[in-house]
Parts: C-alpha cells; structure tokens; sequence
C-alpha cells in the first residue's frame, strides 16, 4: 500500500501526551507503522561518553503511531490523506483542499 506520510513531511499529533503539537518528519518505519517526528515524543536517554561524543542524560525523539499524527494541508489545518492518477502517476492529494501535496 502507498504511504499517506513521509519523511518530511509537516504534520500535527491527534492523540497522545504531545496532542496538539506540530513538528517535521525525519522518518518513518511502515513495517511498524511508526515514524518519528523532530521535538515529538521525547525521552531521556543515558549514553556513555565518547571520543566523539559528550555522555549525560540526552532527550531523544522516540517513535509515535502514524494513526496519531495528521498531515497540515496549505492553510496549515489537519487534513487526511488520497490518492489521484496525474498523467499516469499516483500522487498523493490533501483531502480537504484537493490539492496535490507530492510536487
């Protein structure tokens, strides 16, 4: 099945602790049905120092359900997700504008 959302895509979380919040794609996992949004979810992290790192208690983006976050359509409102056949490709269509969000 075509995916609804991808990596860099701008979208709102619907349900959960951070409901409300807008943030970006940065990626997506659909075996799993899962993506994780930059400033979304996050969690502490312990992690050992490096030579190439600082160690401490570091917050990290975590995975968020794709059932729980919506696509911003052009005016900036949640929208769901179609498809449409535009010169024999399949391109993704916001459904409450029409327009086409694949460019």
């Amino acid at each position: 099945m075509a995916a609804k959302l991808k990596t860099g895509d701008k979208v709102v979380v619907l349900a959960g602790k951070d409901k409300g919040k807008e943030g970006t794609i940065s990626s997506v996992d659909p075996k799993a049905g899962k993506a994780v949004v930059d400033g979304i979810n996050m969690a502490i992290r312990a992690t050992r120092q490096s030579q190439t790192s600082q160690g401490g208690r570091i917050p990290k983006a975590m995975p968020i359900q794709l059932s729980n976050l919506a696509l911003l359509d052009k005016n900036g409102k949640p929208t769901r997700v179609g498809f449409k056949i535009e010169d024999g490709k399949k391109v993704r269509v916001a459904k409450t504008t029409g327009d086409v969000i694949d460019a």
